[in-house]
């Protein structure tokens, strides 16, 4: 593929729009992971199935993403939607889009704390519309106005960029030749152990950390399809929470019971 199209610029844009606007039932849990926002521009681009593996591939640095507290570390959709288009219209392989797309995700982290410091006004817009009795109108402060300026810090600048940017990608891989685009390669093929690594990190944590080597043991030794071992995890899962539960029920009802015998005797 030589160069994007206007519209399918535009449609690109609107991806990561809705990968990152919040709205129902699209976006941090669906629509926003690499995996799936990627397979979803390579079939605006023509090629669903090569779009799917970048996307895939992408997604691999972000297994163990996690927004605390509010915090963006990294913007998942921009770097799935932009490191898609890109590899696609330049004709990349996975790991040169991968090594693409983690700065670009990085750079979105800037459109995260734009909508943050702005969203802050429209709360004040929802106070005055409560002090004049106005309720009708809250959703306007909440949802409409939000949701429009999401659009205009999303849709647009991505679409932008994946038409101005990706006319420019195979000019520049090709001044990129020889030790320098393999440099790029070998970053991109590093990215999935550093996800894999920050997922490792997460997972170690407590007692879930013998599942996963449980998991991995049924895995390669049980011989049973996928499906089925997840139907195992999900039972298991139901198990372990029932057991705990119990057991911290338990223990609450022997604290209370010893600290009624303490002031009993305080009483005596």
């Amino acid at each position: 593929m030589d160069k994007i199209t206007i519209v399918q610029a535009i449609l690109c844009g609107i991806v990561y729009w809705l990968a990152v606007g919040n709205l129902p039932f699209v976006g941090l849990w669906s629509l926003q992971r690499p995996l799936v926002c990627g397979m979803i521009t390579g079939l605006i681009l023509g090629d669903p199935v090569q779009g799917a593996v970048i996307g895939g591939t992408i997604n691999l640095v972000y297994l163990g993403f996690m927004s605390a507290g509010g915090s963006m570390p990294a913007d998942m959709g921009l770097a799935g939607v932009l490191g898609t288009a890109y590899a696609i219209v330049g004709g990349l392989d996975a790991e040169t889009a991968l090594a693409l797309a983690v700065p670009i995700g990085i750079l979105g982290t800037i459109v995260w704390a734009g909508r943050m410091t702005f969203d802050s006004f429209f709360v004040h817009i929802a106070d005055n519309y409560i002090e004049k009795g106005e309720y009708n109108k809250i959703w306007r402060a909440n949802v409409l106005f939000p949701q429009i300026m999401c659009f205009c810090m999303t849709a647009i600048p991505c679409a932008l960029a994946a038409y101005f940017g990706s006319a420019y990608i195979q000019g520049i891989l090709d001044m990129l030749s020889g030790k320098v685009l393999t440099i790029f390669q070998i970053i991109g093929g590093l990215m999935p152990a550093l996800g894999i690594a920050i997922t490792l990190q997460y997972i170690f944590k407590g007692e879930s950390k013998v599942f996963l080597f449980v998991g991995f043991l049924l895995s390669v030794y049980s011989g049973l399809p996928l499906l089925t071992l997840g139907i195992i995890a999900l039972l298991a899962a139901v198990v372990y929470v029932q057991i705990t539960s119990q057991m911290e029920g338990k223990a609450v009802t022997a604290n209370g019971a010893a600290i009624d015998d303490e002031d009993d005797e305080e009483d005596d």
